[in-house]
């Protein structure tokens, strides 16, 4: 294979920046063939981008046009795992946009399917691992260097949405169609991120608030405590009301602590290890002396082409991709984890009941409100903060 050929299914706010990256030439070694979308609008739309591409009016029929050696799912939560199966089944790499899913169950079954095809490539679009304040910050936790985790937390609410967010897609922001709010939509690259550095949690608790800034039925705002097998703890606070927002995360551990914005890494670490100096220092109120650093990275933040990059030279040489798809169930967990916990009003122990998350959701989908009138607005990304959908 000289290169890949790819189809896009799902030509909305992501789908249209993949469109463009990939017809601009950002990634070597894929050409975009296809695209597929439900609405005729969106498929207009894709061929004033790139003309020669074939359009298709459903995901399997381009699927099994032969045009495609790869398949790029963008479409609304609930169809990731549906259409991933159905293109591995056909033979197709996948590459899944985030969340893996709405609920564990159905990912359990998409990761199913891709261990039945090891020569296929099954990805996830983990686009903020290519951050290179986020790579360091993995390396100098997982080094065992600063010794063992004590504390994380994460205020994350540069997340803002106004309300015409909302009202651009009759979809958005319900149980019905996309299956949750805050941490479903924005936050899955934050929730994949935090066990990424950290590992995952024992026991998840959270409160959510459902439209509380917003006309919406799902959750915009969200503070959830976790703790860690080694008997650390943990906060995750979100929320798309808060401008302007903030985006603190800080890892702290025996030997000092990491504080990370996002763009920036700050390394406070101590002289000697926090449980060593507690044990030889006689004064009453004596402290470890603390050096602050400024964490030099290498600068690289290729995003979502860096993504892209890494899943075509995958299919074409066998390298790593950026975050194998099968990881994507450990943030959508946590997820699942805190509404559960906010639903059910008690800790939840992982791993979660997935049958037991299921049977909630659906008694809200059943419940569900769908807007109606809606005029669906299909925006620009770019400059958005981690390029939510």
């Amino acid at each position: 294979m000289e290169f890949v050929r790819l189809g896009i299914i799902g030509v909305g706010n992501m789908g249209t920046g993949h469109v463009e990256r990939v017809h601009e030439g950002k990634i070597p070694g894929m050409k975009l063939t296809a695209v597929a979308d439900i609405n005729p609008a969106r498929l207009e739309a894709a061929k004033k981008i790139a003309p020669y591409v074939e359009c298709f009016d459903d995901g399997i029929k381009m699927m099994e046009s032969g045009l495609c050696d790869a398949v790029l799912v963008a479409v609304p939560h609930y169809d990731h795992p549906s259409l991933s199966i159905e293109a591995l089944k056909r033979g197709l790499h996948v590459m899944c946009e985030k969340p893996a899913g709405v609920y564990t169950k159905a990912v359990e079954e998409m990761i199913a399917e891709a261990d039945k095809h090891p020569e296929l490539k099954f990805a996830m679009m983990f686009n903020q691992r290519t951050n290179c304040v986020y790579r360091k910050m993995k390396e100098l936790v997982q080094s065992g260097d600063l010794g063992s985790i004590r504390r994380t937390s994460w205020i994350i609410t540069n997340w803002y949405r106004p309300q015409a967010y909302y009202d651009s897609g009759a979809w958005r922001a319900t149980w019905s169609g996309e299956g949750g709010g805050v941490l479903l939509n924005q936050c899955p690259h934050n929730l994949d991120l935090w066990q990424w550095i950290c590992g995952m949690p024992v026991k998840v608790s959270a409160n959510l608030h459902l439209g509380k800034w917003h006309d919406i039925e799902v959750e915009d705002d969200v503070t959830a405590y976790v703790e860690y097998a080694n008997g650390a703890t943990g906060t995750f606070i979100t929320s798309t009301g808060d401008a302007p927002g903030t985006n603190r995360f800080e890892v702290t551990m025996d030997g000092g602590k990491l504080i990370c914005d996002g763009s920036t890494l700050k390394l406070y670490k101590l002289d000697t290890m926090e449980p060593e100096f507690s044990k030889t220092n006689t004064s009453p109120f004596g402290s470890p002396a603390v050096e602050e650093i400024d964490v030099e990275t290498d600068g690289e933040n290729p995003q979502h082409d860096g993504v892209l990059r890494a899943f075509t030279n995958s299919i074409l040489n066998g390298t790593p991709l950026v975050a194998d798809g099968r990881e994507g169930i450990n943030g959508l967990t946590l997820s699942n984890a805190m509404h559960l916990s906010s639903w059910l009003g008690k800790p939840i122990e992982l791993p979660i009941d997935a049958d037991l998350y299921k049977e909630e959701l659906m008694k809200r989908v059943a419940t569900s409100r769908r807007k109606v009138n809606v005029k669906e607005v299909v925006a620009d990304t770019k400059g958005s903060y981690n390029s939510g959908k």
